[in-house]
């Protein structure tokens, strides 16, 4: 072996497992963990060729209009937000499908940094259900 083809293969070598652990660690490495709480307003099992479980929550909330640093009320509104999620456990899709919709709910999930076909079109799975609320 020449020590042309030598250094060929050991940057070959480098760089595949440079690949690798960037791979793993933008898409599989959980970079949070939370609870969001909000109203269930859609989840849907879409897809062309990986069908994923898709939704999302609407949070409520108030919003003064002079930004962040004005204390009083006399400007305030109400916003909301929406946070999107997948599911991968098809038993928590169906309980939220079934038997959440339209209710106050409160999700954990895990935030990855990059988002998988097979796992979902979101960065935000939800793993488990913390509580629902009439």
């Amino acid at each position: 072996m020449s020590i042309k083809t030598k250094i060929i293969t050991t940057l070959s070598v480098l760089l595949v497992l440079v690949g690798t652990v960037a791979f793993l660690i933008k898409f599989c490495f959980v970079f949070g963990e939370g609870v969001k709480a909000g109203e269930l307003n859609r989840l849907v099992y879409k897809g062309y060729i990986f069908k994923t479980y898709e939704g999302y929550i609407i949070q409520a909330g108030f919003t003064s209009k002079g930004g962040r640093s004005s204390s009083s009320t006399a400007g305030a509104a109400v916003q909301s937000n929406e946070f999107y999620f997948s599911v991968k456990d098809k038993a928590i899709a169906d309980s939220l499908m079934y038997h959440c919709g339209g209710k106050n709910v409160e999700l954990h999930y895990k935030e990855y940094l990059g988002a998988l076909p097979w796992r979902g079109k979101e960065k935000f799975v939800v793993d488990r259900i913390v509580a629902v609320h009439p």
